[in-house]
C-alpha cells in the first residue's frame, strides 16, 4: 500500500508506516526533519499518483477556532485554506484522513466525523483533534490516560489550572504543537494500514 503524508515535515506518522513495512512518503513545502521519502513541494503537484491512502494535516493558521477573533481581518485567506481542505477531501485517493483542530471547517465544509484526544492513545496530554474521514473507520481508542482534577475540573499535564495549553511561548511553538501524538500515529498505522474500503 502506497501512503501519502500530507502537510507533514516532522515525519513521525511516515515514519510509522515505513517502520510497519508500507511505502509511506510525505510532502511538506518544508524540509522534512527526519531523514525519508519526502517531497519537497505543493502537495497538489502528487494528488494523482496513485497512493492509495492520504492522511493529511494542512495548516490550521486561518482555520482553527483560536484564532476566531483574527477571522474577519483573514478573509481572503481563510477562503484560501477551506478551498485547499476541500481539494485534499476530494482527492482521487481512495482512502483519506484529514486532522485539524476544532475550527471554521466543521460550518463551512462539514462536521468531523470523530474527535479524538491524545488521553485516548496513552498520552498525558488534552488536544481535541477532529478527523475528517473518506472510506477509513473511526479510530478505536487504544489506552486512556486519567487526568486529574484541579479546581473541580479534569487536567493533562500539558494543560495550566484553567485548561489552556502550558506550553511556554517561543519561536516554534506552533511546529511543536501541531507534531502528532506517536500513539495517534501508531493508531494510524494499526487501525488504518490494512483496513479494506467501504
Amino acid at each position: 500500500m502506497r501512503v501519502l503524508i500530507s502537510c507533514e515535515h516532522s515525519g513521525v506518522v511516515r515514519d510509522k508506516f515505513i517502520e510497519a513495512g508500507y511505502h509511506a512518503t510525505s510532502c511538506d513545502i518544508l524540509p522534512t526533519e527526519s531523514p525519508g521519502p519526502h517531497y519537497l513541494g505543493d502537495v497538489r503537484d502528487i494528488l494523482d499518483e496513485g497512493w492509495d491512502m492520504m492522511i493529511a494535516f494542512p495548516p490550521c493558521t486561518h482555520l482553527c477556532g483560536s484564532g476566531a477573533r483574527w477571522w474577519p481581518y483573514k478573509v481572503k485567506e481563510q477562503e484560501e485554506a477551506l478551498d485547499f481542505i476541500s481539494l485534499l477531501l476530494d482527492a482521487p485517493i481512495p482512502k483519506v484522513a484529514l486532522e485539524n483542530p476544532v475550527g471554521v471547517i466543521s460550518s463551512r465544509v462539514r462536521e468531523p466525523d470523530q474527535i479524538i484526544q491524545p488521553y485516548q492513545f496513552g498520552h498525558n496530554a488534552s488536544k481535541r483533534t477532529c478527523l475528517w474521514l473518506k472510506n477509513l473507520p473511526l479510530l478505536i481508542p487504544t489506552k486512556l490516560v486519567a487526568g486529574k482534577f484541579v479546581n473541580g475540573n479534569m487536567r493533562w499535564a500539558n494543560q495550566s489550572k484553567s485548561g489552556q495549553n502550558n506550553e511556554p511561548g517561543s519561536w516554534g511553538q506552533g511546529k511543536r504543537r501541531s507534531r502528532t501524538y506517536s500513539g495517534i500515529a501508531d493508531a494510524f498505522v494499526s487501525q488504518w494500514g490494512e483496513h479494506e474500503s467501504f
